[in-house]
């Protein structure tokens, strides 16, 4: 299969780039808002305008600063897009007219000599007009207006990318070499099918810690490029940014989130919306790789982070950032294993690494445990061997009685994976305290290695056959 097209969308700050790569994706991937700068990072994703479809990056505002500034470092990723993409769509506002940045990008771009479609955001606008004409003075061709917001003047845009790159690129290729996603079943010795673990299919990780904690660092170390923007300074990252990348050959798709804070002291609208797209990049993760910055370890957000992926389900692996930065490393390594296992019990064997994201020290033995808390987040166990299992834990501990009655455990079955879930059914469930369960749970997780990932339990009562049946006289 062809590698697709790709477009990047570039102009100054606040002329509208986010909003249209929402418009083009179909999604509110990109946080937008109207103070300028929000976008920082290079966000990408799989865009479709009419019947064309291809790949689409959205990039910070270009602005003149020095290439040591967090401002020069955005516009070095800015400058990666375009020399990545086959067309630049040149963003400028209708609305306000030209700035004397939108000149000197121009000329930036002209220099690349490569496709660009210049395009005029904010058409809809009174007094746009004016805006509109000036555009041509910038010798980029004729502008196509358009309203990212209201979905106005898509039809020109097409018209205008496809006139600058040729129909024939956006012509689909079959991939008859795609991978079958059919999960691959056995028996077990009970003849009861059992999933095998797959560990071809694609994998997909969010990234979340305390701001500074060096996650945009850890990732670019992966990668092997400075794909995110990275600096001493706190909270560069806002939006939850998805890349792409291979481990021994399978395929990793891993969300960079921002810093998590303790929710008394966000109090901007913008990191509102930035630690709801972190939350949301958990929600849709499968492995979430929890940084901590091994200096500061174990502060309260990092155990509320902890928490919140358990309560969620999703597989977690910590990773002990800065350990390029540890002296005495045995020591250390034994108090973050001793503290690890008394500040969360809810995730007792979890899989730890302590990496570095300067040097790239652990990364390996990271990704490793990623896959293994994902295969352990998948394992599904037959109902045979959970009844067995059961019925050696109740003979050796049965459910306290309550009011002097017994409580009587009928079976156990697995109704789902990600995380294992399981139903026990029992004449009270109500009677079953949460003591009772952590040690069924503890057990569950010892006897079939379940460490380290959520174990859920539900109590059901059995159905009784002869509810709602007619007495007889």
């Amino acid at each position: 299969m062809t590698r697709p097209v790709t477009i990047a969308l570039v102009g100054r700050p606040n002329v509208g780039k986010s909003t249209l790569f929402n418009r083009l994706v179909g999604k509110r991937l990109a946080l937008v808002d109207d103070r300028p700068g929000v976008t920082r990072d290079r966000r990408e994703g799989e865009a479709k305008l009419q019947d064309i479809e291809f790949r689409v990056i959205d990039t910070a505002g270009l602005e003149e600063a020095g290439a040591e500034t967090l401002e020069g470092r955005m516009r070095a990723q800015t400058e990666a897009a375009i020399d990545q993409a086959d067309l630049s769509l040149f963003i400028v506002d209708a609305k306000e007219g030209l700035a004397p940045h939108d000149e000197i990008f121009a000329e930036l771009l002209r220099r690349r000599n490569k496709p660009v479609v210049l395009v005029a955001n904010k058409s809809e606008a009174r007094g746009s007009d004016a805006g509109f004409y000036d555009a041509y003075s910038l010798g980029l061709g004729e502008p196509c207006p358009i309203s990212a917001e209201h979905g106005e003047g898509m039809s020109d845009l097409r018209d205008a990318i496809v006139e600058a790159l040729g129909y024939e690129v956006f012509a689909d290729d079959e991939d008859d070499s795609a991978a079958d996603t059919a999960v691959d079943v056995e028996l077990d010795e009970n003849g009861e099918p059992v999933e095998r673990y797959d560990a071809t299919k694609p994998l997909n990780i969010a990234i979340v810690g305390r701001p500074n904690a060096g996650k945009s660092t850890l990732v670019n170390r992966f990668l092997g490029s400075d794909r995110l923007l990275t600096g001493p300074e706190a909270g560069i990252t806002r939006d939850s940014i998805s890349v792409e990348w291979e481990w021994r050959g399978r395929r990793i798709k891993m969300f960079d989130t921002a810093g998590l804070r303790r929710k008394a002291r966000i109090q901007e609208k913008l990191e509102k919306l930035s630690v709801a797209d972190a939350l949301r990049a958990i929600k849709f993760a499968e492995v979430v790789i929890v940084v901590f910055d091994v200096t500061v370890p174990f502060e309260k957000q990092d155990l509320s982070i902890a928490d919140l992926i358990a309560r969620e389900g999703r597989a977690p692996v910590l990773a002990f950032n800065k350990w390029d930065l540890v002296n005495d490393r045995q020591e250390v390594l034994a108090d973050l294993h001793e503290k690890t296992e008394r500040l969360l019990p809810q995730l007792r064997g979890v899989r730890t690494a302590t990496v570095s994201g300067e040097t790239g020290e652990g990364l390996d033995r990271l990704m490793q445990g990623v896959v293994q808390a994902h295969e352990t987040w998948n394992r599904r166990i037959s109902t045979a061997k959970l009844n067995q299992w059961l019925e050696r834990m109740v003979a050796h501990h049965p459910p306290p009685a309550v009011a002097g009655r017994r409580v009587n455990v009928k079976y156990m079955t697995q109704i789902k994976t990600r995380p294992p879930t399981f139903v026990m059914s029992t004449t009270r469930p109500e009677a079953i305290t949460p003591a009772y369960q952590r040690y069924l749970i503890n057990g569950l997780r010892d006897h079939f290695q379940l460490t380290g990932v959520p174990v859920r339990i539900h109590m059901r009562k059995p159905d009784n056959p002869y509810a709602g049946s007619r007495k007889r006289s």
